[in-house]
């Protein structure tokens, strides 16, 4: 279950257009989003075919990920960390096969958002709708954090 408000989970989740920007190595690049999963705190993004992104964040683990619908959504930005190992991947591998069991998962994406926007002329979010969940009860160790070599 999200900690997000059900506002910013729905503007997430049901969006019909969704883009993920990073800024590193290969420049500038923005990338669609086909399938995305949002937790508690953090919201996971999977690595198909993700070679510019990946290589981005390897150097700048900073990101900002957008999603709209018409003329309502939301931007949000955060730090990313790129695992390929441990739990939370098998459980990534396992999601996305129930989600499409043709795409293969080379590594998770977990985005955790530092501030989210609300992008909408005039507004539609809340202020309550765009705070941020509480952090993890936990922090995840380097160990369980396995980023990509370029």
């Amino acid at each position: 279950m999200s900690s997000f408000s059900p506002a910013i989970t729905t503007a997430i989740t049901a969006a019909s257009a969704k883009a993920f920007g990073t800024i590193g190595a290969c420049g500038l690049n923005v990338v669609p989003v086909s399938m995305i999963r949002v937790n508690a705190h953090d919201i996971w993004l999977f690595d198909f075919f993700m070679k510019k992104t990946c290589d981005n964040l390897a150097e700048n683990p900073t990101a900002a990920l957008t999603c709209w619908t018409g003329m309502e959504g939301i931007q949000v930005k955060g730090r990313v960390a790129y695992v390929t190992a441990g739990p939370e991947f098998d459980e990534a591998v396992a999601w996305v096969a129930t989600q499409n069991p043709n795409r293969v998962v080379k590594g998770l994406i977990v985005f955790t958002p530092e501030r989210i926007f609300d992008i909408s002329p005039g507004g539609v979010f809340s202020e309550a709708d765009l705070s941020l969940p509480s952090p993890a009860p936990t922090v995840a160790t380097e160990a369980q954090h396995a980023t990509r070599q370029p």
